[in-house]
């Protein structure tokens, strides 16, 4: 395939430590139907074969725009901005290293913003998947709203998006160790850039029991102080006081509830059962899709002991949860 330039878009794979899950990621991208893509995988300071892994993966697919960039561990934040100041690209994907995309994920997202150039960024719903044999899981979210997304978190980061967004908003806040990604939409809302919701999961997240998204549930009131803090003309003068308060000295004193204003622990409420209703419907999942294995094996061991043909168990069907 002949290389242009410029590709339309350019997805960025920040990879700390996470070589096992990288092939797969960079097999997602390998397999969209939209093919005008260059990749940039950023080693953001690995201890295990992350470069080496990368350099395979370069050296297989030598008819794809593919790129390792190489820096010392700085966190996600840094390592996006990393990728995105050595893209080409004119839209950004950002995609973990340990997640996927469905197929058509860039096809139907690029389309978004080429056909409305009052877009700037088009997300998706998700699919979560775990490591072991659970069907995948959808979960739709709402259409966008910049009301909403200043009362939580309704994009994932893996959305696509125009280059100027990144460069009006300053890139990601590198000091953010958690909920970098919602402070980059909420930049896009203070700078009045608009989304577009796709109501189809094109992005899978790997759902596991760590990582960043467990930090910034359990540090949610803290990530929205540093967020109001970062884009204070949005919020009322009482949650500005006390985001200042919470960045400073007695921080811990105020993040009890009772100097929590209002608004602000309304929004961390919805959140938080937000979060409960996604967990109590990926466990319930996961119990009816081990209770279907255990029946199918003691029907299994019923009919050999009969003396009957053992069939092929058929695929579990798909958990789908709505939120």
């Amino acid at each position: 395939m002949p290389h242009n330039p410029d590709p339309v878009v350019s997805v960025v794979i920040p990879c700390h430590d996470y070589a096992r899950y990288l092939p797969e990621a960079v097999s997602s991208i390998l397999a969209q139907t939209f093919q005008d893509w260059e990749l940039l995988i950023v080693d953001d300071g690995s201890t295990d074969d992350t470069a080496e892994v990368a350099r395979s993966l370069v050296a297989r697919h030598p008819d794809r725009r593919i790129r390792l960039v190489q820096r010392a561990n700085g966190g996600v934040s840094a390592a996006r901005n990393t990728g995105i100041e050595a893209a080409a690209g004119r839209y950004i994907l950002p995609l973990d290293a340990d997640d996927v995309i469905a197929p058509t994920m860039l096809e139907k997202t690029v389309a978004v913003l080429e056909d409305n150039p009052g877009i700037a960024i088009a997300s998706t719903d998700v699919f979560t998947f775990t490591d072991d044999d659970l069907p995948p899981q959808a979960m739709s979210l709402p259409a966008y709203s910049r009301e909403l997304m200043l009362q939580r978190l309704i994009m994932f980061y893996c959305s696509l998006y125009r280059r100027e967004a990144w460069q009006t908003v300053g890139g990601y806040d590198e000091s953010m160790r958690a909920g970098e990604d919602w402070d980059f939409w909420v930049g896009c809302v203070e700078h009045g850039f608009d989304a577009h919701h796709i109501h189809e999961p094109l992005f899978g997240a790997r759902n596991k029991d760590t990582g960043l998204h467990v930090e910034a549930a359990e540090n949610d009131l803290a990530i929205r102080a540093r967020i109001v803090a970062n884009h204070p003309s949005l919020f009322k003068p009482v949650s500005r006081d006390w985001a200042r308060a919470v960045l400073g000295q007695g921080a811990e004193a105020w993040l009890r509830d009772d100097h929590v204003p209002d608004d602000i622990l309304t929004r961390a409420a919805e959140m938080d059962h937000f979060l409960t209703a996604v967990m109590a419907l990926q466990r319930t999942a996961r119990v009816q899709h081990y209770h279907i294995q255990r029946l199918q094996q003691e029907l299994a061991a019923h009919r050999r002991a009969a003396g009957s043909p053992v069939q092929e168990k058929e695929p579990a069907p798909t958990a789908v949860s709505t939120v």
